[in-house]
């Protein structure tokens, strides 16, 4: 469940940046930076902030992963 919510997430800030700049201002391109950084620096050193908070809300990680 964990993973699913993470990988939502970032899709979901993906998204909304893509939106907000074609509507709003090209500044918000820097939003979509930092989640590919971020998920960059996930695959590297194993560690998500995001997981962090999930597991301190209580939040299992029940469940697979992509339908693995």
């Amino acid at each position: 469940m964990k993973t699913r919510i993470i990988h939502a997430f970032a899709g979901t800030m993906i998204l909304a940046s893509i939106l907000l700049t074609i509507y709003v201002s090209q500044n918000w391109l820097w939003l979509t930076g930092f989640v590919g950084v971020n998920l960059l620096q996930s695959s590297i050193t194993n560690w998500c902030l995001l997981d962090t908070i999930l597991v301190k809300m209580g939040v299992s990680n029940e469940g697979n992963s992509c339908g693995v």
